[in-house]
């Protein structure tokens, strides 16, 4: 099979606007014609092997980045925004996102953030008095999906603030605990790090420089929880910047952010990346052995697997997903072709919904999705106790996977039939968007499909697709 063309436009055009250069000055760089240059950037012409060596040895530029997830996320994202009942009319052709998408990608992000506006002033009609006692009334994006978004378009990788982590960790001396560290580095700050039965997990007093954690938590909570203080404290000019440079619409959604880039510094801190990285090649990416050796728990764990992208010591690029017993996507990031639904949950053939029926067993899938793509899925439960019998205790499950291709690598999946197609089950985003035809767990039709209902007949569903 002959190698796949690499067509990488907006790419192009991102790293010239960042270097500051003119079409022509860029091109001379490269060793090419203006003309040539300007057919790359407008996808009209594949990127030459000449133009990746030069892109890698006249700028660093790290040649991985040009294959990045953004179009295959951007894709995911418009179709399942056009499922939206709102768009009344024929849908465009998925080769038209593409397009859109690798051409465009500028004017695709402000159609997700008016479809987004569009979501959120739909349902703020439902409290329309509530909307009209108030006096900024103006139109903007929920906080949570905000912060949600530019995590998923940073690949959920921020370098900065993970190399930082890393520098953090190593500095460490030999045989300290990662807890003991972190109250050692709180405690050259007079703050004095109290273990109690607070209901709180994690409580700051700022006023008498007290940090409160529960000792109802895990260890590996605790030890979350106070990396997640001390980035908060320690590292504020850092993620500060990366919050200047995000450029958040409300200072709720940059309140959320914050604590999001605390948590990634404390997992990043836990596991840091070159050591991760190459403990997760070693031990074959078992979950189990990672937490123990890491002191880590088994979803702070896969989270971490899923940020392992940084370029030039990029990881496997697996997904990761949290759901709660509604089937709500509560947490979720993809490193790969497949996309998550916004909105809603997760497909119910997927078996993240089946781990809640076999808690502390690991279960395997091997999954396709209707554009032909395989995968190999794993899911766990997760249970988090409220610390005493009084308190409720919250179950999750959560998902992670990657592309087939990949599997030999993770030792969960030794034994399965990879080359089997009948070992695959057939998996979707959302049933909007999933045009299988006879699926016995559909909740709705596909927007793109004309349906035919016969009153005298009756099959899997009751209605037909053409």
């Amino acid at each position: 099979m002959p190698p796949q063309k690499l067509y990488a436009g907006a790419k192009l055009r991102e790293l010239r606007g960042r270097l500051s250069l003119t079409q022509k000055a860029f091109a001379e760089k490269l060793g090419v014609s203006l003309p040539y240059l300007n057919q790359m950037e407008n996808n009209n012409r594949p990127v030459s092997t000449a133009v990746v060596l030069g892109l890698a040895q006249e700028f660093g530029f790290d040649v991985t980045e040009l294959q990045s997830g953004d179009e295959a996320r951007l894709v995911g994202d418009m179709r399942e925004a056009l499922a939206d009942p709102v768009f009344t009319g024929t849908a465009p052709a998925l080769a038209d996102l593409r397009l859109a998408a690798a051409n465009a990608p500028t004017l695709a992000r402000a159609f997700l953030e008016l479809h987004a506006a569009y979501r959120q002033s739909h349902e703020r009609l439902a409290s329309l008095d509530e909307a009209l006692g108030r006096e900024d009334v103006r139109l903007r994006p929920s906080p949570w999906e905000e912060v949600r978004d530019f995590f998923h378009y940073c690949d959920n990788y921020i370098d900065a603030v993970d190399r930082s982590a890393e520098r953090f960790s190593s500095q460490c001396p030999p045989g300290e605990t990662m807890a003991e560290a972190a109250i050692r580095t709180l405690a050259t700050r007079q703050i004095t790090t109290v273990m109690t039965g607070t209901d709180a997990v994690r409580h700051y007093d700022a006023a008498t420089k007290t940090l409160t954690i529960s000792k109802h938590a895990s260890p590996a909570t605790q030890t979350f929880q106070l990396l997640l203080q001390l980035a908060l404290i320690t590292q504020d000019p850092l993620l500060t910047a990366t919050l200047d440079l995000a450029r958040f619409q409300s200072e709720e959604a940059r309140s959320i952010a914050k604590v999001g880039l605390a948590n990634y510094f404390a997992g990043a801190a836990l596991m840091p990346y070159g050591v991760f990285l190459a403990a997760a090649e070693e031990t074959r990416h078992d979950l189990e052995v990672l937490a123990t050796r890491f002191g880590a728990s088994l979803e702070q764990v896969a989270h971490r697997l899923s940020t392992m992208q940084r370029p030039g010591a990029k990881g496997i690029p697996f997904f990761f997903v949290r759901v709660d017993q509604a089937g709500t996507i509560t947490k979720r990031h993809s490193a790969t072709t497949l996309q998550f639904a916004r909105y809603g949950g997760a497909c119910p053939l997927w078996n993240v919904h089946q781990a809640f029926e076999t808690p502390g067993q690991f279960l395997r899938q091997l999954a396709e999705t209707p554009d032909g793509a395989r995968y190999f899925c794993l899911a766990r439960d997760v249970s988090k106790s409220g610390g005493s019998y009084s308190q409720p205790t919250r179950r999750y499950a959560i998902g992670l996977g990657c592309e087939v291709k990949h599997a030999p690598a993770l030792v969960y999946a030794d034994h399965m039939d990879l080359g089997s197609a009948a070992a695959y089950a057939p998996i979707g985003i959302s049933c909007r968007i999933c045009e299988r035809r006879n699926c016995h767990q559909r909740s709705v039709p596909p927007l793109e499909r004309h349906l035919r209902v016969d009153p005298n007949k009756r099959g899997v569903l009751p209605y037909q697709l053409d």
